[in-house]
């Protein structure tokens, strides 16, 4: 599966920088898989900043609720279509670009679950969260990090 070469490449010199005996206990396989990691982690720092947008510039018309779920959809998108051509590149890509978005939406189902739930439970509970959502945007999008990038990998972009 490839990899950028840049994060794969930060991590290697920090392995390589690391004493002898504790450079034996490095797998390349979990080096691979840390870079794609922070690759999936940058990824979803454009997805949060576009969640963020969307919310804060529909929440007066929309209200909290619908701007969160509509800020849900687009930074799916921006994120779907990041991790296709830079985190995951060139896996996954059999069948159409809107099959593998729809395949992206559907295997993050538990993520929406995380990501959203988080959100609405503190918009409505946690009165600083109303007013300020970018708040329960950031925990929300913490919540659903580890199984979006686990279900990604796995369903997704094989």
């Amino acid at each position: 599966m490839p990899y950028s070469g840049g994060m794969l490449a930060l991590l290697d010199w920090l392995v390589d920088a690391l004493p002898g005996p504790m450079r034996r206990y490095v797998v390349p396989a979990h080096v691979r898989l840390l870079a794609q990691f922070m690759q999936f982690g940058v990824v979803g720092v454009a997805g949060f900043l576009a969640d963020t947008a969307v919310v804060y510039a529909t929440r007066d018309m929309a209200g909290l609720y619908v701007a969160g779920t509509l800020a849900y959809a687009v930074a799916v998108t921006v994120t779907w279509w990041l991790n296709r051509i830079w985190t995951f590149r060139g896996a996954g890509a059999i069948g159409s670009v809107f099959r593998q978005w729809l395949t992206f939406a559907a295997a993050n189902l538990p993520g929406l679950c995380l990501n959203l739930g988080t959100y609405f439970v503190l918009v409505t509970v946690v009165p600083v969260c109303a007013v300020h959502p970018i708040l329960a945007i950031a925990a929300g999008a913490l919540a659903g990090m580890f199984a979006n990038f686990t279900l990604s990998r796995a369903m997704v972009f094989r």
